[in-house]
C-alpha cells in the first residue's frame, strides 16, 4: 500500500465531511435569490484552498459570480498546471423526485448524493486534497500549480473569458487540468480529446395576418404549420445527413487512430437500443453510434410549436409556427459560418405564401486536441497506475465552451481528466458521486502531478 493510499484512507471520513459542508451550500448560479449562497460557496472554497497550503488565494468579483484563484509556485523549472473547475450548481427541480434533499448530502450504497456531488464540486475537491496531501507528505509540490474555479459554468461562463483576457500572465500555464467529465463506465477511465461546439437558432413562419377557420379557408390558403414542417424537412436527407450546402466542408476526417480508440470502447449499440425502447438507432451512414455523437456534427430540432394545443379540437389554420434548432459542431467548424449557411438554406426553401423570421442564438467553438500530446499520454499512464487499465481517448458529444476558450487564450493543452460516471444524474434529481472514483481520483491526481 502506497503512503498516499494510507494517507487518504486515514482521512477519508474527514475529507467526506468537508465535502459535505461545501455540497450543503446551494450555490445555484442561474437563480438570483441564491447569490448570497454562491458567494458563501466561493468563500468556503477560498478558505479550504488556504488551509490546503495554497498561496495568493483571492476571490475575484465579476459582473456576475466570483472567480476564486490560488497558486503554489515554488518549483522553479518545473511545469505549471492550471486547475480549472466550477463551484456553481444546477437548479434542483423537480424537488419531489429527490430521495433525500439535494443540499443535505447523504452517503448510501457507496455513493455520495447531493446537487454538485459529481458536477463539479466533488471533482474539484479531489485536486485540492491531492495538493494538500503532497504538501503534507513531501513538503513541496513536484510542479507549480494554479487554481481558477468559477461560479458561472452552469450559466455558460459569461465573465470568465473577460477574466482570462485580463489575467493572461497570472493564469499562464503549461497545461490546463479539468475534471468535469466521466469515465466510459465503471473501471474504464477516459480522457476526452474533443468537445463539440454549438450554435442555436429560433425561426418563425408567418402566413396570413390572422388564424383562419379550416372549413372556410382550408385548401385555399397556406398553413403555417404545414409550411414549417416542409421547411424543417429540407434540412436533412433520408439517411440523416444534414442537407445544408457546405455544412460538412470544414469537418476533419476521423483519423485511423481515433477510429481505433472508438472501437476499443466496445460500445453495445443493441443494448442501448433496447434500453431506450427503440426499434432502431438512426444517424449518418458510415459511422458507429459513439462516432456519430462524439466526432460528427449534428442539426437537431429541439422544439416545434404553433396552432391550437389545448384540450379537444379547434378547426383552425394557424397563422404562425415556431421551431428551435441547435447544432453540435466539431473541430474546424466555425459556428458563425454554420449559422449563416443554415439561414441561407432556410431562406431558399421557404414554401410559397410563407415568410421566415430567423433569430440567431448562442455560438461556441468545438474543442479538439491530438491524443498523442505528451500531457495527455501522462494522464493516461496515471489512470493505469491506479485503475489498472489505461484510459481510452474519447470525444464527447456535449459542449463545454469554456474549455476551448481556456486552451486558446492560454495557448496550453487542456487535459480532461474526469472521475464521474455517465449515470450519476448530473443536472437531474438524485445526482451522486461514486466513492470508488472519489478514492481512486485522489490517487490518480497525485500520480499525474508527480508524473508531470
Amino acid at each position: 500500500m502506497s503512503s498516499y493510499q494510507t494517507y487518504f484512507e486515514n482521512r477519508r471520513e474527514q475529507h467526506l465531511n468537508e465535502l459535505k459542508e461545501w455540497l450543503s451550500i446551494p450555490s445555484i448560479s442561474a437563480i438570483s435569490e441564491y447569490k448570497p449562497d454562491v458567494n458563501r460557496a466561493a468563500q468556503w472554497l477560498a478558505d479550504t484552498l488556504t488551509r490546503a497550503g495554497l498561496d495568493n488565494v483571492t476571490i475575484n468579483e465579476t459582473k456576475g459570480h466570483p472567480i476564486v484563484y490560488a497558486d503554489h509556485l515554488h518549483a522553479p523549472g518545473k511545469p505549471t498546471v492550471l486547475v480549472y473547475g466550477h463551484y456553481d450548481v444546477q437548479p434542483v427541480d423537480p424537488l419531489n423526485l429527490w430521495q433525500t434533499p439535494p443540499f443535505e448530502p447523504d452517503v448510501r450504497d457507496g455513493k455520495l448524493y447531493a446537487r454538485g456531488a459529481t458536477d463539479d464540486k466533488g471533482q474539484v475537491f479531489l485536486h485540492i486534497k491531492a495538493v494538500e496531501a503532497i504538501l503534507a507528505e513531501e513538503k513541496q509540490l513536484p510542479v507549480n500549480i494554479k487554481f481558477c474555479i468559477e461560479g458561472e459554468e452552469e450559466v455558460s461562463s459569461p465573465n470568465l473569458p473577460i477574466f482570462l483576457e485580463q489575467n493572461k500572465e497570472k493564469l499562464a500555464a503549461d497545461v490546463v487540468l479539468i475534471s468535469d467529465t466521466a469515465l466510459i463506465e465503471k473501471g474504464k477511465p477516459a480522457i476526452s480529446t474533443g468537445l463539440r461546439g454549438l450554435c442555436s437558432m429560433e425561426l418563425t413562419i408567418n402566413t396570413a395576418n390572422t388564424d383562419l377557420h379550416s372549413g372556410s379557408f382550408g385548401g385555399g390558403v397556406p398553413n403555417a404549420l404545414h409550411s414549417i414542417v416542409t421547411l424543417l424537412n429540407s434540412l436533412h436527407d433520408a439517411d440523416g445527413r444534414v442537407a445544408v450546402e457546405g455544412f460538412y466542408d470544414d469537418v476533419l476526417p476521423l483519423s485511423p487512430e481515433m477510429h481505433d480508440e472508438f472501437e476499443k470502447q466496445q460500445f453495445n449499440e443493441e443494448k442501448l437500443r433496447q434500453d431506450l425502447g427503440l426499434t432502431s438507432l438512426f444517424g449518418e451512414p458510415g459511422y458507429t453510434f459513439v462516432e456519430r455523437i462524439g466526432a460528427r456534427p449534428t442539426l437537431e430540432i429541439n422544439g416545434l410549436y404553433g396552432g391550437f394545443q389545448g384540450e379537444g379540437s379547434k378547426t383552425v389554420i394557424p397563422k404562425e409556427a415556431h421551431a428551435k434548432i441547435t447544432c453540435r459542431l466539431v473541430a474546424n467548424q466555425n459556428p458563425h459560418d454554420i449559422m449563416e449557411k443554415i439561414e441561407r438554406h432556410l431562406n431558399a426553401y421557404v414554401p410559397a405564401g410563407a415568410a421566415l423570421t430567423f433569430h440567431a442564438g448562442e455560438k461556441a467553438f468545438a474543442f479538439n486536441i491530438d491524443p498523442s500530446q505528451p500531457m495527455l499520454q501522462k494522464a493516461a499512464d496515471a489512470y493505469e497506475k491506479v485503475y489498472g487499465t489505461r484510459a481510452l481517448f474519447t470525444k464527447d458529444g456535449g459542449s463545454i465552451p469554456i474549455v476551448e476558450t481556456l486552451s486558446r487564450v492560454l495557448t496550453a493543452p487542456a487535459v480532461l481528466m474526469g472521475f464521474g460516471l455517465p449515470d450519476e444524474n448530473l443536472h437531474a434529481p438524485n445526482e451522486h458521486f461514486n466513492l470508488e472514483n472519489f478514492d481512486k481520483g485522489l490517487l490518480t491526481v497525485v500520480e499525474y502531478l508527480k508524473a508531470l
